[in-house]
């Protein structure tokens, strides 16, 4: 065979190679992993003291979301839409847990953690977590969430990320909540990820 022939034979075998992988990517048999970009490790003490890492989020939806227990009223608003969005779902609401990560180390401790989240009247399965300054840094870090104390003395605020992200029961990250949906809003949300869309 001529060499020209040999080339154009050559070039004709690695277009239809091409072409069938493209059919395979396209048709859904191979699809590429999701880049994790909000979530990962963290390592956590919850509202008993007890050591606790990302595997908590691992089995069922969860909403978590960033802030601290001395906040005026982001954090208490936006907890308790969650806690009424939970209701709304009916008994899909056995599939999520909502995730209250502390951005505030130096007061809240589990003990605080754990009597805010009785005081609120949120879901029992409500999972609070706190930790030393360097843990709650990598967590939110992870989760790419803002924070920084402002003021001084005892009564100081800290400003922080307001979004909640729903991560699926395999610990990623589905969606974002923004700060101010509704209960019905955040319902909507939650229940067109656990189908799917």
């Amino acid at each position: 065979m001529p060499p020209r022939n040999r080339s154009a034979l050559l070039a004709l075998s690695l277009l239809g190679i091409l072409v069938a992988v493209g059919l395979v990517w396209t048709s859904g048999v191979f699809k590429p992993p999701r880049p994790q970009l909000i979530g990962g490790p963290f390592q956590l003490v919850d509202q008993n003291g007890r050591p606790t890492t990302e595997k908590a989020l691992k089995g069922q939806w969860n909403a978590v979301f960033f802030g601290f227990t001395y906040c005026p009223d982001v954090c208490p608003g936006t907890l308790q839409a969650l806690t009424a969005a939970t209701e709304r779902l009916g008994p899909k609401a056995r599939d999520l847990k909502i995730v209250f990560i502390s951005v505030d180390p130096g007061r809240d401790n589990p003990t605080q953690m754990k009597a805010y989240l009785a005081a609120g009247g949120y879901p029992a399965s409500t999972l609070g977590l706190t930790g030393t300054p360097e843990q709650v840094a990598a967590a939110a870090k992870a989760y790419r969430v803002y924070y920084q104390k402002a003021g001084d003395g005892d009564a100081y605020l800290v400003n922080h990320s307001s979004t909640v992200y729903l991560m699926d029961p395999k610990g990623r990250f589905d969606r974002p909540l923004a700060y101010g949906l509704t209960p019905d809003q955040m319902a909507d949300q939650i229940k067109a990820a656990m189908a799917g869309r």
